[in-house]
């Protein structure tokens, strides 16, 4: 499974830093919903599912958390500690946030609206739909 971690150009002086984020350029997708997480409670895990067509960038803006991704065959830990990085999330991977910090703040960007026909919540349907898909 390949994992694209994304490094985001920061610019800033003595104000401080800022991160522009444009669709097709900074981001390999047009952006169509944006959503954030925070006040995780300790111990929660997030997202549990997988989507059949939806691409995301994940960005902790504050504070820190784990992604773990799983393609069906491998799975990877990816750390998200500082607001100018973000990692992709292609279509058929399942995915699963965690370990957030008490001040983290987990922003989304996604290709798609909201669709609940996209998604695959049961982990057992998901490692036989990546099955399917590559009898395709």
């Amino acid at each position: 499974m390949q994992v694209v971690k994304y490094v985001f150009q920061p610019h800033g002086d003595e104000r401080g830093q800022l991160v522009a984020l444009e669709e097709l350029k900074d981001i390999p997708f047009k952006i169509k919903r944006v959503y954030y997480m925070y006040d995780t409670v300790e111990g929660v895990v997030r997202g549990c599912h997988a989507h059949k067509s939806l691409e995301q960038i994940l960005i902790c803006i504050h504070g820190n958390c784990k992604i773990r991704l799983d393609n069906g065959k491998e799975k990877k830990i990816i750390p998200l500690e500082r607001p100018y990085e973000g990692v992709y999330i292609s279509n058929n991977i399942w995915r699963e946030m965690y370990d957030f910090s008490s001040d983290a703040v987990l922003m989304v960007l996604a290709s798609e609206l909201y669709d609940e026909e996209d998604y695959i919540r049961d982990y057992d349907e998901f490692i036989n739909f990546t099955k399917d898909t590559e009898n395709k």
